[in-house]
């Protein structure tokens, strides 16, 4: 359920910058998964390709960084670092 949440957040964000930017469609989506995010980059890509179904994202390549440094104020997030869009 906890993962739901997650995409349902990002694909809010993801869809505000579409809408914002006037995108045909979202080409590329990079995110880095801290290092208490308590998340996988396969589990999470695999609950991003359910999360993007139907919308300008479905066919965007999701680009995941994996962060290690569990001082990084950052440690237990999942952060959207950029969304590439075509016009």
């Amino acid at each position: 359920m906890h993962e739901q949440s997650l995409m349902a957040d990002l694909m809010r964000k993801i869809n505000a910058i579409g809408q914002e930017q006037k995108a045909e469609r979202v080409v590329r989506v990079k995110v880095k998964l801290g290092a208490l995010s308590h998340i996988s980059a396969e589990h999470f890509r695999e609950h991003f390709i359910q999360a993007v179904q139907g919308s300008c994202a479905e066919q965007a390549q999701l680009d995941v960084e994996v962060l290690t440094d569990l001082n990084d104020p950052q440690a237990q997030d999942i952060l959207l670092e950029s969304v590439e869009i075509e016009e």
